[in-house]
């Protein structure tokens, strides 16, 4: 019998790499655009269920009888959502709400199974960025690398030099929390391991 197809609904080149790490490569990449902007008075944790869901429901007209895998990203201090930076204005602001302190990050997660059940989790890392001198903020700055990321960095990319401690997964930083992928696709049916 033939096993469902795996439709992951983002066109995140860091989740696309996430997955062959553990051996898992999606049988079609369907990007889900959809609005991301935050709710009146959402917190972080409600928005990053809210728009994994909604991605995954987005495509799932295209692709019934697959198993579809969403997933977002949410970078907060306190209660207070990080935009994905597009502009330099928005990545200073980031950086310098970001040094010296501990954020969180929290990555939704939404598979919808080929029965049409929707399974959902929530992981939460708290990263602690090094406090930043005027030429380390100027040059990281300088170099672009915010440009479209959550809170204006990549834990992958130039900021891992900021990073003095990271509690939780590290792949949930980077956009897909693996151990707890691995468990929703394998409790859904999907064999992750074959």
């Amino acid at each position: 019998m033939n096993m469902p197809k795996l439709i992951l609904a983002s066109a995140s080149p860091r989740r696309i790499d996430l997955l062959g790490q553990i051996g898992i490569t999606a049988d079609s990449i369907a990007p889900a655009n959809i609005d991301e902007t935050p709710l009146p008075k959402e917190l972080p944790r409600q928005l990053a269920i809210r728009l994994a869901r909604a991605k995954a429901e987005k495509v799932l007209s295209e692709h019934q009888g697959s198993f579809i895998l969403a997933a977002d990203t949410v970078v907060a201090c306190g209660r207070r959502v990080l935009p994905k930076t597009i502009t330099r204005d928005e990545a200073e602001f980031c950086l310098s709400l970001l040094a010296g302190r501990s954020h969180r990050v929290i990555g939704g997660i939404a598979l919808i199974s080929p029965n049409l059940k929707c399974f959902t989790r929530i992981v939460e890392t708290s990263v602690t960025f090094k406090r930043l001198d005027l030429r380390e903020h100027n040059s990281y700055i300088a170099s672009e690398e915010w440009h479209g990321k959550a809170g204006g960095y990549a834990i992958q990319g130039l900021a891992a030099g900021f990073v003095r401690r990271i509690n939780g997964s590290y792949s949930n930083v980077v956009g897909l929390p693996l151990f707890e992928t691995t468990q929703l696709l394998q409790g859904a049916g999907y064999r992750v391991f074959r």
